[in-house]
C-alpha cells in the first residue's frame, strides 16, 4: 500500500514521537536534500542530487532516508503567489505519488513559495558569487523548506 501523501498540517499523527525528517527541494535538474535531527528542531543540508530518471532519483532519496533512519519526508510544493498550482506543483505531486509507492514513510507537502528567492537573497547578502550560489542554492532551499516545516510542526495544530 502506498505511503500517505498529505499536506504538512496533516502529517503529525502519521509520525512517531521522535525521528528525523528529510526535506526535498525538487528542481528540474537537481534535488536539494536536507535532514533534521531526531527531535525535529534543526534542518541541515545533506547533498544536491543531480536528477536523472525518477527511479534513480527516488533510489537515492530513499537510500538517504534509510541511512538517516528518518520517520518521514517533506517535499516543497511550489505554489504560485496567487495560491494556484502550476506545472511545477503538478510535477512535485506526481513525484510524491510515485515515491509513495516505493516507501511506507509518510510524505508531507509544504508550501515553498519564495524559498529559492529568499535563499538567493541570503546568499547574495553573504557575498556569495554567482558560481557559489548555483552550487548550493538547491540544498539551501531544502534547508529553508524543511526548517519552515519543522517550525510549523513544533507549533502544532492551529
Amino acid at each position: 500500500m502506498p505511503a500517505p501523501v498529505v499536506p504538512l498540517a496533516d502529517i503529525g499523527p502519521l509520525l512517531p514521537e521522535r525521528g528525523g525528517l528529510i526535506g526535498l527541494d525538487l528542481g528540474e535538474k537537481t534535488i536539494g536534500v536536507a535532514v533534521s535531527d531526531p527531535d525535529r528542531r534543526l534542518a541541515t543540508g545533506v547533498e544536491t542530487i543531480a536528477r536523472k530518471r525518477f527511479t534513480e532519483d527516488a533510489a537515492r532519496v530513499l537510500a538517504l532516508a534509510a541511512e538517516r533512519r528518518v520517520a518521514g519526508l517533506v517535499l516543497g510544493l511550489p505554489i504560485n503567489m496567487n495560491g494556484t498550482e502550476g506545472p511545477r506543483a503538478q510535477s512535485t505531486r506526481a513525484f510524491a505519488r510515485n515515491l509513495s509507492r516505493l516507501t511506507d514513510l509518510p510524505i508531507g507537502l509544504w508550501d515553498e513559495r519564495l524559498s529559492t528567492s529568499a535563499v538567493e537573497r541570503e546568499l547574495i547578502a553573504a557575498d556569495a558569487s554567482r558560481r557559489q550560489r548555483k552550487a548550493v542554492i538547491d540544498q539551501h532551499a531544502a534547508i529553508f523548506i524543511l526548517q519552515g516545516a519543522l517550525d510549523r510542526l513544533l507549533r502544532g495544530p492551529t
